[in-house]
């Protein structure tokens, strides 16, 4: 067939089809809509309309002897003067895995046999218009080019282009600044020589030389440089390879001089060490002051076994004293006075175990374990409140990563607090502590009472510094509970249940999981 040209030529469009009947439907149907109209009845005559006319559109027929649409397509697009052709492929196949070819490919729209005349006319129309589209914004970003000198010597960071050898074959405002001398001082000296003292040792260990030679990206923070005068300063640089046709040609390297970026760096980092050195202390004291409170009941629990001891050491004297002691009985007492020894000694374990100020930091954690520790912890609140504790774990429950002291306190505090409202509101119920998975980064460690629970008012600032609903409370507990959760990477809330009462709550990150901030379930 012959190529055949409407008069208006604005917009070119190959129509490929072998059946001769398919391409006269699909020219009647255009020849009149002001496009220049090509014609070619197979794979090769329309690879060569193609290379020489450029159409923005090529109606692409799949079904065809020796070349099919498929192979067409493949080739326009591995030619770069017609990969931007939007191919519309044309098809009595109607089944989803040919279009999903013909679109891999490349191939940016489809129409199936029979085709309508309005709906060609119409994809017809659209593809033109973007591939004008984006032919007219080549070009403007060709003009763009040109600009491209201003916009480098506005950037405040360093710009070098590098041949493969390393040479600097241009360098912007901004990298004669940083190195203290002229732009005309750089362009032509080896980028190596310039800014490392060790370029003529080991060429191969450089940075950017892999860019140079191997077409490596690289980016690297504090390293240290030098300037023209010989000083160093601390650098971060980013270099890319400059290809031409995936020829490599050198590499393109953007720095900075980030020694007032490290300095704030560093202050902030001290900054953070010792607010983390003051939080400690605080809980430390916090643990103190719990520890006060709790001093008459704990030297009850002491005094109970070393009572029993006495008593036992007493008894043991008499049977001694005796002709023919019970040697049996004798053994059995001192066993006694044994176990109430270990009992004694469990308990100021325990009581200085809460009390020192932790060295380690974050370990793995079973929570039922730190969960039951606490429990025993708060045996002289439940008798001095007349309640109980109920804890229940959830089965399977994976190990946390927390400081050990720091959670047990912030559980220890919500207990107490927690049988002191059950105790203010008559009530018998026991306080509910659970755990359980919460996602798959937390677990969430819940304490609930039956008590007087907290005024709608007061639910906001509760865990503000100094805001308290004790009459002799410092106001310290639940902020310094927050601060002790939050350095865990979990948080720490409140919940209003529906039957009254109160319920806390905090998560701790699961060992293993790799998140900045272990939050609730929404």
């Amino acid at each position: 067939m012959t190529e055949t040209v409407s008069e208006n030529s604005e917009v070119t469009v190959l129509l490929v089809d072998d059946n001769p009947q398919n391409l006269k439907v699909l020219y009647e149907t255009l020849k009149d809509k002001g496009y220049r109209l090509l014609i070619a009845n197979e794979g090769e005559k329309a690879l060569d309309l193609a290379h020489r006319h450029h159409p923005e559109v090529i109606l692409l027929d799949i079904m065809m002897p020796e070349m099919d649409g498929y192979e067409v397509c493949e080739r326009l697009k591995a030619d770069p003067q017609t990969a931007d052709c939007a191919v519309v492929f044309l098809s009595a196949l109607d089944d989803l895995q040919a279009k999903v070819k013909g679109f891999s490919l490349g191939g940016a729209d489809y129409i199936s046999k029979p085709f309508q005349s309005q709906e060609v006319i119409a994809r017809v129309k659209t593809h033109a218009q973007v591939i004008r589209l984006e032919r007219e914004l080549q070009a403007r970003n060709r003009e763009l080019q040109g600009d491209q000198a201003r916009i480098l010597n506005s950037i405040s960071e360093g710009i070098y282009g590098l041949d493969e050898d390393g040479i600097i074959e241009f360098a912007n405002p901004a990298a004669g600044m940083i190195m203290g001398c002229p732009v005309e001082d750089l362009v032509g000296k080896s980028f190596f020589d310039l800014h490392f003292s060790t370029a003529s040792d080991s060429e191969d260990n450089l940075p950017v030389m892999a860019t140079c030679r191997q077409g490596v990206a690289e980016n690297q923070r504090d390293i240290r440089m030098l300037r023209a005068d010989g000083s160093g300063f601390p650098a971060e640089y980013r270099s890319t390879p400059k290809l031409d046709d995936e020829e490599l040609h050198g590499a393109v390297v953007v720095f900075r001089d980030i020694t007032t970026e490290l300095e704030n760096e560093q202050a902030l980092e001290d900054a953070r060490a010792m607010v983390q050195e003051q939080r400690d202390q605080l809980a430390h004291t916090s643990r103190l002051s719990t520890m006060g409170e709790m001093a008459a009941g704990f030297a009850h629990e002491v005094n109970q076994p070393l009572t029993a001891i006495t008593n036992y050491a007493r008894v043991a004297k008499r049977m001694m004293g005796k002709e023919q002691p019970n040697l049996g009985l004798l053994q059995e007492t001192l066993d006694k006075v044994e176990a109430q020894s270990h009992r004694a000694s469990e308990i100021i374990r325990r009581i200085r175990r809460f009390m020192k100020k932790p060295a380690t930091g974050k370990e793995i954690l079973s929570v039922p374990g730190l969960l039951e520790d606490t429990r025993q912890f708060a045996e002289v609140d439940m008798r001095n409140n007349e309640g109980g504790i109920e804890v229940q774990v959830e089965d399977s429950l994976p190990d946390v990563l927390a400081d050990p002291i720091q959670v047990q306190q912030v559980a220890l505090n919500l207990i107490r607090n927690a049988l002191e409202a059950t105790r203010s509101a008559g009530a018998a119920t026991p306080v509910e502590v659970s755990a359980r998975r919460c996602g798959d980064h937390c677990v969430r460690v819940q304490v609930r009472d039956h008590g007087i629970g907290v005024a709608e008012e007061a639910e906001e600032k509760l865990f503000h510094p100094f805001h308290t609903t004790k009459d002799e409370g410092m106001g310290i507990g639940l902020a310094t509970c927050r601060s002790l959760i939050q350095a865990q990477g979990g948080e720490i809330g409140y919940e209003r249940p529906e039957d009254g009462g109160a319920c806390f709550w905090f998560t701790l990150p699961v060992s293993g999981a790799e998140v900045e901030v272990c939050a609730p379930e929404e």
